[in-house]
Order: structure tokens, then C-alpha cells, then sequence
């Protein structure tokens, strides 16, 4: 059997704990030279620009209620076969060697996770909502990673992080009520479904992180690909749509398929290891705001200032808790 393949250094998951007093103390930021630095912000931001998009092509591949496309389910399952097959070429070629008995627990959460669970729920949900709405709500991503892998990780930021997490939560919440003329009536059930799917990319994200130690970053999503063939293979065939969709939703399905599901994760993560988490990390601020700007020349869509306002103030309370995140 071929030798595990050597990761990239991989300094740091973004969280602060209490044996480290200052973030300049921290030894992650100590280890990683200004030229990988550099790099790595670069490919992190190659990657959220690729994740950016991933709201508005799930739009354009599903379409609307009252134009629908392809469906919800097959979008979500079709695009992890997809990314499954490319994998297992990847692997083949790479001669990968085979996941370690160790890292089966953190595949499964990967695979329940990013290329399961997320995409099911995100597929679904935005068929019923715009994409400029679900890419303001999927803005407290950031945040949500780093509250699973404090628990995850055992490790206690500041109290002040809490309140800033709360805050984001806030908003979050508030946001679609808002929008909608601050009525019960106008919650859209496809939010829970938003909310869920944080949920589970945030879980992916935290133990794709603790595998990467182990093993690369490609290899990391592509494993996950593989392993979740047996779940998604048939549901996708079943799945299959009776009706024609047009040109338009099969490119959108594309590229969810290769970009958003596979390739991109090969950025984030080559991001991530060679700049460090915590410095990396914040670059994916950005994309819930680059989402919207991208569904205007797409969707067609349009950015009213209730979205601009809670967008820009999600990022603001993310980005306000990574940095608490790094002290403590």
C-alpha cells in the first residue's frame, strides 16, 4: 500500500483556548512564513469566490415555483455522484492511500455533513426563496463553524465570543421577518431548512479540519465523495427528472456539481492549511455578500437595502467573533 501522503502543515483550527493568553503568542502564527500567508489568502479566496456562487446556480438549476427545474433532491445527490466519480479518479491517479480505521468517524461527519447534508437542504430550500436571501442567512456560516469546533475541540473562548455569537444569531433570526414586514405569516419554512444546512456545512467544516491533519486536503473531500456513493448513487438515479429542464439549470447543475461540491474544497482547504485557519478563515466573511452580487447579473435578482443592511451586519458580528475567537 502507498504511504500516507504528507498534508500540508495545517496550523491552527481559528479557535483560541486558554493556554494561549494573546493571539502574537500563538505558535501557529509564529510557524507560517509571510510568502504562504499571502498564498494562502489568495487560494482561500479562489475558493469562497467558487462557494459564492453555489447559491445562485442552485437557484438557476432548480429554478422557481412557478418555473421549477431540476429538482431539489437530484441537484443535492446528483452533485455528490458527480463529485464522487471525479474523486475516485483523483484518488486512482494519486494512487491516495486508503482513509485509516481512525478516520471513519470524521469521514461519516464529512459526509453527512458537506456532501449530504448541506446540499440537501440548501437544494431544496432555495427553490422557495431567492438567492439573495438564502446567501444573508447562510452568512452566519463563519460563526457556526466556530461555535461546533469549540465544542468539538474541547475549547473555551471568551465570554464576549458568546455574546457576539448571540448577536449574530439575532440577526440572523430576525432578518426574514424583517424583509418580509415583520410578521409571523411571512416565515418562509425553506429558512429551517437554511438553518439546518449551517448546521451541517459548519460540521463538515470542523471535522474536515481535524482530518486534514492526517491526510491532504484533497483528499479529504474526495474520500468524503466516495464514501457517500452508496447513499447517494441510488437516491440520485431515483431521483432522475421525468421532465425536460433547460440548458440554463443542467449548466447550473454543473456547477454545483464540480465547482461547489469538489473543486472548491480543494482551494479552501490548500487555503486554509498554508495560511492558517485563523488568518484564512475570515476571507469566507466575504461570500454571503458576493453571493448577492453575483444572483443580480444571473438571477436577475435585486438587492433591496433590508438584505444589503443584514447582510453587511451578519459579516460584521462574524467577523467581530473570530476575532474574540483567537483570544482567551
Amino acid at each position: 500500500m502507498t504511504a500516507r501522503a504528507k498534508p500540508l502543515a495545517h496550523p491552527g483550527d481559528g479557535l483560541g483556548t486558554t493556554s494561549v493568553p494573546t493571539a502574537p503568542k500563538d505558535p501557529a502564527f509564529a510557524s507560517v512564513a509571510a510568502p504562504d500567508i499571502r498564498r494562502g489568502f489568495i487560494i482561500g479566496f479562489i475558493g469562497v469566490v467558487i462557494f459564492a456562487l453555489s447559491l445562485p446556480m442552485t437557484r438557476l438549476a432548480t429554478g422557481s415555483t412557478d418555473a421549477p427545474q431540476l429538482s431539489g433532491v437530484f441537484v443535492a445527490f446528483g452533485r455528490a455522484v458527480v463529485a464522487g466519480a471525479l474523486s475516485i479518479i483523483y484518488l486512482a491517479v494519486t494512487r491516495a492511500p486508503r482513509p485509516a480505521r481512525a478516520d471513519r468517524v470524521p469521514l461519516a461527519f464529512i459526509a453527512g455533513g458537506v456532501v449530504i447534508g448541506f446540499p440537501l437542504c440548501m437544494s431544496v430550500a432555495m427553490r422557495y426563496v431567492e438567492s439573495v436571501h438564502g446567501s444573508a442567512i447562510l452568512g452566519f456560516l463563519p460563526l457556526a463553524t466556530a461555535v461546533i469546533g469549540a465544542w468539538v475541540n474541547r475549547q473555551r473562548p471568551p465570554a464576549i465570543f458568546w455574546g457576539v455569537a448571540a448577536l449574530g444569531s439575532a440577526l440572523v433570526m430576525a432578518f426574514p421577518f424583517v424583509k418580509t414586514g415583520a410578521t409571523l405569516g411571512g416565515f418562509n419554512p425553506a429558512d429551517l431548512l437554511l438553518f439546518l444546512s449551517t448546521f451541517c456545512a459548519a460540521t463538515g467544516y470542523v471535522y474536515g479540519a481535524r482530518l486534514a491533519r492526517t491526510m491532504t486536503a484533497e483528499q479529504v473531500i474526495c474520500w468524503g465523495c466516495v464514501v457517500s456513493l452508496p447513499v447517494t448513487l441510488p437516491i440520485a438515479i431515483w431521483s432522475w427528472p421525468t421532465t425536460d429542464a433547460s440548458t440554463a439549470a443542467w449548466l447550473g447543475f454543473l456547477y454545483v456539481s464540480v465547482g461547489s461540491m469538489w473543486a472548491g474544497f480543494f482551494f479552501w482547504y490548500r487555503g486554509l492549511a498554508l495560511g492558517g485557519t485563523v488568518r484564512i478563515s475570515q476571507v469566507q466573511l466575504v461570500q454571503p455578500i458576493l453571493g448577492m452580487i453575483f444572483s443580480v447579473p444571473l438571477l436577475g435578482e435585486t438587492l433591496d437595502a433590508v438584505t444589503i443592511t443584514f447582510g453587511l451586519a451578519i459579516v460584521a458580528t462574524v467577523f467581530l467573533g473570530r476575532r474574540l475567537a483567537t483570544r482567551g
